[in-house]
């Protein structure tokens, strides 16, 4: 599905992120992969990636420094001359922006979790949209998300930042499509990851979650969420664009538990 494709993945911590099984999946595709990771999150994202099949790089990149971003568009320039696709798995909020706080949070912990939820997706794609631009038959930009339209108990201002998330990959599928970059998004069910570990009162999410989706959910596997992503990154997603692609278990679908 992907052989060929250059493809930067974001958000690797552990084997257990979503954004790892994507980069595993999509090695076994034949694509070519370089991760990212920054500050103390560094050395896990390098230790992940000694678990994939292949040998990939890591790049460091916060993507709220714009020197980071100049020097990831300048290595894969340097390393590939082009790039086929982006995963943002990319997302957080300070402790006081969850957890049932939402009408204590300051202003400045809800603009951090905006930034770097939320306008990172705008700042990463058009950091490299230069090389996106030389995708032969288009690129694509995946971010994954957690579904916005309805509000959450304890996600407060990263629902908020979700919501955002929605809206400018919205805007950027409007502002790319014309240059051939595709930009959709995967809402994913809860999964156990690190980031999940950092939301309070995720453990009763999760079972409201296998309760209610029709199709049932198992918190543990990351893989239809990357086969998702791995979908919406290939050329069989060519006509795909500002799209929101549920992957969870029709949970979204469903109003109340049978």
């Amino acid at each position: 599905m992907l052989e060929g494709r250059r493809l930067l993945v974001t958000g690797v911590l552990t084997r257990d992120s979503i954004a790892w099984e994507v980069a595993n999946r999509a090695l076994a595709d034949g694509a070519e992969v370089v991760l990212t990771g920054f500050g103390r999150g560094l050395r896990l994202t390098q230790r992940a990636a000694r678990q994939l099949p292949a040998e990939v790089d890591v790049l460091e990149l916060d993507v709220n420094e714009p020197e980071h971003l100049r020097r990831v568009a300048d290595d894969l320039a340097a390393r590939w001359g082009g790039l086929d696709g982006i995963l943002h798995a990319i997302a957080f909020a300070p402790p006081d922006a969850l957890g049932g706080q939402f009408l204590e949070t300051p202003p400045e912990s809800a603009e951090v979790a905006f930034r770097t939820s939320a306008f990172s997706f705008k700042a990463l794609t058009a950091a490299l949209l230069d090389l996106l631009e030389r995708a032969e038959g288009g690129a694509s930009v995946v971010g994954l998300d957690f579904d916005a339209t309805v509000a959450w108990p304890v996600y407060d201002w990263m629902g908020v930042s979700k919501a955002a998330l929605e809206a400018v990959s919205r805007y950027l599928a409007r502002d790319l499509g014309p240059r051939g970059v595709r930009v959709n998004l995967v809402s994913a069910g809860p999964l156990e990851t690190i980031a999940a570990g950092g939301i309070p009162g995720f453990d009763g999410l999760r079972d409201h979650w296998q309760r209610q989706a029709p199709l049932g959910w198992d918190t543990r596997d990351t893989g239809p969420v990357a086969d998702a992503v791995r979908f919406l990154l290939s050329p069989m997603a060519a006509a795909t664009t500002g799209e929101i692609l549920h992957v969870d278990g029709g949970f979204h679908a469903v109003g109340a538990a049978a």
